[in-house]
C-alpha cells in the first residue's frame, strides 16, 4: 500500500471527448480486461474517469487516446504525505504551501499552470484546502492540526480568527473595467483607507489619468491603477499577482516600491512575478513551484532571493535532491565585436534618414542611423516615447513629417507583430496558420526553430478566441516570423509569457533572426530578455508624451549605461548564470558604480 498514490492521473476536460472516439483509453486498458473498474466511461459522463488506486501506470491509455487527454504521472515519492489542495478527480493537485513571513516580501517563481494563483487563493483564504479529500474534505480543526508546527500553523490561525484582511491584485487586469464603473479618482477615493492617496497617485504617474473613466485606460495604466487599489487599503495581507506586465522598466521599479512600502512588522507581502529582475529586487525570499503545468505542483522550501531564482533558472533543487528541467538557463551574453572589414561585407547594410512625427502633441524626432542583417535591436524607452511610431514608421504605415526636401524611408518589406493581440479569427489555431503562413508551417525547418519550442503543437486544436493570454502571445509570435519579410518589428514579445517561455521565446526570436539573415526591431521592458536580445540598442530620450529624440542604434554597453543613467539604476551580473541582477538604491555597489559611471556591469 505505501506505494499506492505515487502516480496521478490528468484528464482534461477541454479535450476528452467521449462521444467523438471509440473510447480506445478503456478498451485498450489491462486492468479493465481483468474485470476491474480502472477507468469507467458511461454515456452519461462528460470525461473519461480513471482510478488512481487502479492504475497500474502502464501508458497505454495514454498513447491510445486521440485526442491527447491523458497524462499518467510518477510523482517523487514522498509527495504524498503533503497534498495541500485537489480540485477533484482526475484534476490539478497543489503540494505544500509556500510560507509567508511577517514583515517580508514572500517571491513565488513558476512556469504559469502549475499553482501560483491556487497558492494565492488558499492563503487568502478564499479557498479552503481540502488536502487532497476532495470528496469528503476536513474541517478547518483538522487542517490546522495537519500543519501544526510550522509557521502557516500559526498563519491559518489568525485568518481564522478573522483578524487578517487580505486583498489580492489579480492576474488579469484587462478585466478589471467589467467589474469597476466610476472614474480612478472616485474609486480611489473609497478605497483611500491610509490616507495614502495622493502620495500612490504620485509615484504610480495616476494623476493625470485621475478624471479618466476606468473603461477608458491602457493596460498599463490600468495596472497601475489597480496597484494603487490594492496600496491604498488597509489589510494585513497583499498579494500582488503579476505586477509588472504592461508596465516600462521605470514603472516596474516604481510598482516595486509602492509593493515594498506596504510592510509592516505584522503585515504580509506575497507577490509573484515572472520578470525576474524586479523579483530579485521586490523579495526577501523566495519560494520556487515546479511540476507539471496543468497537472500537479509543488511548491520549494523558501531559499534566499538569489539562491531561489538560481535554482529556478538550474532546474535544480539541491534540498530536495531533483532536477525539475532537463537543461539549466543562462544568459552569457558575447558583447558584438566590431566586425572586420571582410565581415561588413557580407552583411547588407540599411540606413534610414532623419525624420520627425508629429502626432497631437507628441513630437517624435528619429535621428538617422542604420542596422545589417542578422541583427537585433532593442528599443529602450518608457511608455510613450514614441517606440511604436517608429516601428509603424519604418513599416510605411505612418509617413514621416515633411521638411523642405522629401524624407525618404526605404521600402521595408515588414512583419509586425502588434502589442495588443485580439484574436477575431474564428476557426482553429491550425487553420489560421494555414491560412496565414501556410509556407513557413508547412517548412520542416520552420518547425524545428519556431513551432516546437513554442510548443505551438499542443494547441493546433484549439479555437484561437479560446486561448489564454500566453497562448495568444506564443501563435503571434509564432505568425510574425514565420511571414517572410526583411525586417521583423516585434512589440513587448514578453507579455503574459512566464519566465521559463521568456527565456525560450527570447531563443526562438535570436536564433530565427540568425538563420534567416533577418533584422528585428524589439521593444521590450523586461530587463533579462532585452539584454538576451540586444545587438545593439536604441534609446529614446526626452518627455514621455510630449516630446522624444530616438538615438542611433549604438552597442549594448553604450546604450545601457545610456538608458541606466536615465533610470538612476545600475546593474551588476550574477557570476552562476549571468543574469542582470538590479542593486538596491544606495548600496555600496550602486554608489561604486555610479560614481565610476558603469550603470551596466558587463564584467564576468
Amino acid at each position: 500500500m505505501a506505494d499506492r498514490l505515487t502516480r496521478i492521473a490528468i484528464v482534461s476536460s477541454d479535450r476528452c471527448k467521449p462521444k467523438k472516439c471509440r473510447q480506445e483509453c478503456k478498451k485498450s486498458c489491462p486492468v479493465v480486461k481483468t474485470g476491474k473498474l480502472c477507468i469507467e466511461v458511461s454515456s452519461a459522463s462528460k470525461i473519461a474517469f480513471i482510478s488512481e488506486e487502479l492504475c497500474i501506470g502502464c501508458g497505454i491509455c495514454v498513447k491510445k487516446c486521440p485526442f491527447e487527454a491523458i497524462q499518467i504521472i510518477n510523482l517523487p515519492k514522498d509527495l504524498d504525505k503533503d497534498t495541500t489542495h485537489r480540485y477533484g478527480p482526475n484534476t490539478f493537485k497543489l503540494h505544500r504551501l509556500p510560507v509567508p513571513r511577517p514583515g517580508q516580501v514572500l517571491g513565488l517563481v513558476g512556469t504559469n499552470g502549475i499553482g501560483k494563483s491556487t497558492a494565492l487563493k488558499v492563503l487568502a483564504g478564499k479557498l479552503k484546502p481540502n488536502l487532497g479529500r476532495f470528496d469528503n474534505p476536513p474541517d478547518w480543526q483538522e487542517i490546522l492540526t495537519y500543519f501544526r508546527g510550522s509557521e502557516l500553523q500559526n498563519y491559518f490561525t489568525r485568518i481564522l480568527e478573522d483578524n487578517l484582511k487580505a486583498i489580492i491584485k489579480p492576474q488579469y487586469v484587462d478585466h478589471i473595467p467589467k467589474a469597476v464603473r466610476g472614474n480612478v479618482d472616485e474609486v480611489l477615493s473609497q478605497k483611500d483607507e491610509r490616507e495614502m492617496k495622493l502620495e500612490l497617485c504620485k509615484d504610480l504617474d495616476l494623476n493625470q489619468v485621475l478624471d479618466r473613466d476606468v473603461g477608458d485606460l491602457s493596460g498599463g495604466e490600468l495596472q497601475r491603477f489597480a496597484i494603487a487599489v490594492v496600496a491604498v487599503q488597509h489589510a494585513e495581507i497583499y498579494m500582488f499577482d503579476e505586477p509588472s506586465s504592461y508596465l516600462d522598466v521605470k514603472q516596474r521599479l516604481k510598482a516595486a516600491q509602492v509593493v515594498r512600502s506596504l510592510l509592516r512588522p505584522n503585515s504580509y507581502v506575497i507577490v509573484v512575478e515572472h520578470d525576474l529582475s524586479v523579483l530579485d529586487y521586490l523579495s526577501d525570499f523566495i519560494c520556487c513551484l515546479y511540476g507539471k503545468p496543468g497537472a500537479y505542483g509543488v511548491v520549494t522550501l523558501p531559499f534566499s532571493v538569489r539562491e531561489g531564482i538560481n535554482i529556478f533558472l538550474a532546474g535544480f533543487v539541491p534540498t530536495e535532491n531533483l532536477r525539475f528541467r532537463d537543461e539549466s538557463l543562462t544568459f552569457k551574453v558575447a558583447e558584438t565585436p566590431q566586425e572586420s572589414a571582410e565581415e561588413i561585407r557580407t552583411y547588407a547594410r540599411y540606413k534610414y534618414p532623419t525624420m520627425t512625427k508629429t502626432q497631437g502633441g507628441f513630437k517624435l524626432a528619429v535621428k538617422e542611423g542604420e542596422f545589417t542583417d542578422s541583427q537585433i535591436i532593442v528599443m529602450l524607452g518608457e511608455n510613450g516615447t514614441g517606440k511604436t511610431t517608429f516601428i509603424r514608421m519604418l513599416a510605411g504605415l505612418l509617413k514621416p513629417d515633411e521638411k523642405g526636401e522629401d524624407v525618404e524611408v526605404p521600402e521595408f518589406n515588414v512583419s509586425y507583430k502588434p502589442q495588443k493581440i485580439s484574436p477575431k479569427f474564428t476557426s482553429t489555431v491550425r487553420h489560421l496558420l494555414h491560412q496565414k503562413i501556410r509556407d513557413s508551417y508547412m517548412h520542416p525547418q520552420f518547425n524545428t526553430d519556431v513551432m516546437k519550442p513554442l510548443q505551438i503543437e499542443v494547441l493546433m486544436d484549439q479555437d484561437v478566441v479560446n486561448l489564454s493570454g500566453g497562448e495568444l502571445q506564443r501563435v503571434a509570435l509564432c505568425l510574425c516570423l514565420g511571414k517572410p519579410a526583411d525586417i521583423y518589428l516585434i512589440d513587448e514579445p514578453s507579455a503574459y509569457l512566464d519566465s521559463e517561455q521568456r527565456i525560450v521565446a527570447a531563443k526562438v526570436i535570436k536564433r530565427f533572426i540568425l538563420h534567416a539573415k533577418k533584422t528585428a526591431f524589439v521593444v521590450e521592458h523586461d530587463f533579462i530578455m532585452a539584454t538576451y536580445l540586444a545587438d545593439r540598442v536604441i534609446v529614446y530620450e526626452g518627455r514621455a508624451s510630449v516630446d522624444c529624440t530616438a538615438n542611433a542604434p549604438q552597442s549594448l554597453l553604450t546604450g545601457m549605461n545610456l538608458f541606466l543613467s536615465q533610470l538612476d539604476i545600475t546593474f551588476r551580473r550574477d557570476p552562476t548564470n549571468y543574469r542582470p541582477r538590479i542593486n538596491k538604491l544606495d548600496s555600496t555597489k550602486d554608489r561604486e558604480q555610479k560614481s565610476a559611471g558603469s550603470y551596466y556591469y558587463l564584467d564576468d
